[in-house]
This record gives C-alpha cells, structure tokens and sequence, in this order.
C-alpha cells in the first residue's frame, strides 16, 4: 500500500469517527422505520445500540491498520463484537431475521457515507475506496456470520434444554404410573383375597352338617371380609377422586388438637384390643385454617397404619404451632414402636415418601440459612422399636392409605416425610400450612 493511500484511509477513520454520533443516529432512525422491526420499540437506547458503537470503532480502526497482522487482530474483534450483539439480540427476543435486518440498515448507512465522502475527496488514490468497501462489507459479513452462528448455537442449546426437560417429566409420569400400577395390584390382590375368604365362608355356612359355634365364627369372618372389602374399595374410590382434583380444599377455622385427640379417641379401643398404647402429646388447643375432614382423614389413615404395623408398645401422636414467624405452619407427628424397615425392601410409595422428606429439608435448610436457629426441633426423631423384626412387612392396603395420605398433603400444601429404619419406629411428619391465602380454595 502506497503512503498516499495509507494516509488517506487514515484521514478516512477520523472523518468515520467524529461522525459516528451521527451514523448512529441515521441507523436508529432506520431501525426505527422499519415495519419489519417491531422488538426494537420497547428497547432504551443503550439496550437498541448495544454493541454497534464498538462494531463502528473496529472498522475505523480496521481502515488505519498499517500492516496484515494488525488488521487480522482488528477482525478477530470484529467476530467478536458481531457475535456480542448476536447474542444480546437473542436475549432480547429478536428472531433471526430482525437481527439481519439491523445489519443489513448499518451497511447501508456507512456506505452513504463512504459515497458521500467519495464525492466530496475527488482526488482520492484509486485504491482507497473500493478498499474501504471491502472493508465494510468484510464487516457486514461477518456481523450476519457471526450473529447467524450465534442464534444457532443457542436454539441448539435450548431445544437440548427441552428435550432434557421432557425427558424428566415422561421419567416423572413413568413413576407416576409405575406407582399407580403398583397399588392398583395391591388393592387387586387385597380384593381377590376377601374375595376367596367370602366364597369359603359362604360355601362352608351352606352346609347343614357345620355346628353352631363354626357358624358363628364363618359368619364373623364374613362379616369382617365385607367390610374389608368396603373400605378398600372406598379408598380406592377417594384416590381416583383426589388424583382427578375433584376434592379441592374446604378452608375453614377450626381447633387441630380438638380433632386430633378426637381421632385418636377413636381408635384407643382398636389400640387397647391389641394391648397398645395410644398417647396425644400437644397444646389444649391450637387454632389454625384448613380442611378438617381431610385432616381427620390424614390422622385416621396414619392412625390405622401405624396399628397394623405395630405389635407391642404402641404410637405417639404430638402436635405442635411452629415457630417460624416467616413460614407460619404447624406440625402433625405420629410415631409408633413396629420394628421399622429398610428402605431398599420398601415400596414405591414409601420411597416417594423418603424422597419428599430430603426434599422438605433441603427447603428448611435452603429456608433457615443465615436465620438464628429456632427452638424447634427440625424433626421429631423416632421411638425404640418394640415389635418383632419379622413383622416388618407392610400391612395389607397401605399402599392405598398412604397414597391417599400423600394427595391429601398435596391439596392442602403440606409437606409430608418419612423417618424409620430397622429395629426403630417409623415416624411420619406433616407441616401444615397455617393460613392460607385468598383464592387458595373454597371457604365455609
């Protein structure tokens, strides 16, 4: 390159720079009239102008550039910038085409300006503009590269993004289903049991020969199969309910320890035939808001699993008011003495219910961190293990009960968590919520 054509693009690049206010008003204005632009209009003017002023500066500095090496450097920086700009479009929720588009009104601008300056600089060397053109359309290409690339390389990542997405919740609903199919053949086994039994019973009080004591007890035994059966079938009825969302919240204010030492009195005399305790431990009374059949229901259903799970010693219901004052709630424990279990033999749901309690505490802790501990205990623990090892298989229908349980802590935003292991008691907490806000459900 000649020293002529060397200073002139140098007096080029400063006439570019103490006009680049002025481009980049043109640009904007262009931008602005376009009826294809519609993203830019709710952008401030540094968000629309973005990294535009630094594209301009780099081919000023790219026509003053005095040797290959230096202007290799200054387009290395042009990729740059262009590809910043891309990406701050994508932020901004430009499509693709809207980015070209800017590109496309900046050339445009600085070549009116490279032709207006042609015209009023005749005496320029031969080489000094078609070098600049190139220059700018080098630019150009690069920004619409760059930028292209750019969008590209995202979309990827978010469809990728996606498709991890979909791929959790179709794992989700598997388990979902998973665990349904599961309890389904539990309550099909239950059923075809009582079933078996009925057919007996009634086979054997059909014959005339059976004394009056057996009769008695084949009657008895019939009896309680029915209504087994009866029960079984009516939970099985409330869960299609709850998993359907046809049981929504009915808030109301109501005392929880007058209707938990009610359940509790309930089922002593069941406790007591089984020569177990049944012990309330919690305030006389504690007001709070929420459903107080589906809390009866939660307590009954724990209550009843807890006693089939239990041989000797017996269960432990504690209520307690929180004491947080950001999160207010408030805590239903049933602890009992069975013998506990290991997780690895559990069932799907007690799983689901292990992994629900890292998932409370994970919350508590993510909740409680940089607060003073508080005089609550996180969790109630669980009692010495009283029963017999051996009896450490899950009771018939607990499946059906705690599924129900776990829906029931869904509609009422409570957390529920699982504490056991064998040779201890199994504890089971619930955090109620202790008001609920407006529109949350119907209220009384």
């Amino acid at each position: 390159m000649k020293d002529t054509e060397r200073r002139q693009l140098q007096a080029l690049s400063n006439h570019l720079r103490g006009h680049r206010g002025e481009l980049l008003e043109l640009w904007r204005e262009a931008v602005r009239s376009d009826p294809e632009l519609t993203t830019n209009a709710s952008l401030s003017r540094p968000a629309l102008d973005d990294h535009i002023p630094k594209v301009l500066q780099d081919f000023e500095q790219r026509l003053r550039a005095e040797h290959e090496l230096e202007a290799a450097h200054v387009e290395i920086e042009q990729r740059q910038d262009a590809a910043k700009h891309g990406m701050h479009r994508w932020q901004q929720g430009y499509d693709i085409r809207e980015t070209m588009r800017e590109w496309g009104h900046l050339q445009t601008i600085v070549l009116c300006e490279l032709d207006r300056y042609a015209s009023e600089h005749p005496r320029l060397e031969p080489g000094v503009m078609p070098l600049a053109r190139r220059s700018l359309c080098t630019l150009s290409m690069e920004g619409i590269c760059e930028s292209a690339a750019r969008y590209v390389r995202l979309q990827q990542s978010t469809a990728a993004s996606r498709v991890r997405d979909l791929e959790t919740s179709l794992a989700g609903l598997q388990a979902l289903e998973n665990e349904r199919a599961a309890l389904l053949r539990e309550a099909a086994h239950d059923l075809r049991g009582s079933v078996g039994v009925i057919a007996n019973a009634t086979a054997l009080l059909a014959r005339t020969e059976v004394n009056t004591a057996d009769r008695n007890h084949f009657h008895d035994l019939l009896q309680e199969r029915i209504r087994s059966m009866g029960v079984l079938l009516t939970d099985l009825v409330e869960l299609a309910r709850l998993e359907a969302g046809q049981d929504p919240p009915n808030l109301e204010e109501f005392d929880a320890a007058a209707q938990i030492r009610e359940s509790c009195d309930l089922l002593r005399p069941v406790a007591a035939d089984r020569g177990l305790f049944l012990k309330c431990e919690g305030p006389t009374t504690l007001q709070v808001e929420g459903d107080v059949v589906k809390l009866q229901r939660i307590a009954q259903n724990l209550l009843l699993n807890a006693l089939k799970a239990t041989q000797r010693g017996g269960i432990v219901v504690k209520w307690a008011l929180g004491s947080e004052t950001s999160r207010p709630h408030w805590t239903l424990c049933i602890q009992d003495t069975g013998p506990g279990f290991a997780l690895q033999s559990a069932s799907r749901l007690r799983h689901a219910l292990k992994r629900a309690t890292e998932g409370a505490r994970d919350k508590a802790a993510d909740a409680a961190a940089g607060r003073p501990e508080t005089a609550e205990p996180s969790r109630a623990g669980v009692l010495p293990a009283a029963s017999d090892s051996s009896s450490a298989t899950l009771p018939s229908g607990e499946g059906i009960g705690l599924s129900i349980v776990k829906r029931l802590c869904e509609v009422l935003r409570a957390t529920i968590e699982l504490e056991t292991a064998p040779d201890e008691g199994t504890t089971i907490r619930i955090v109620f919520p202790l008001r609920y806000s407006a529109g949350d459900s119907t209220r009384s």
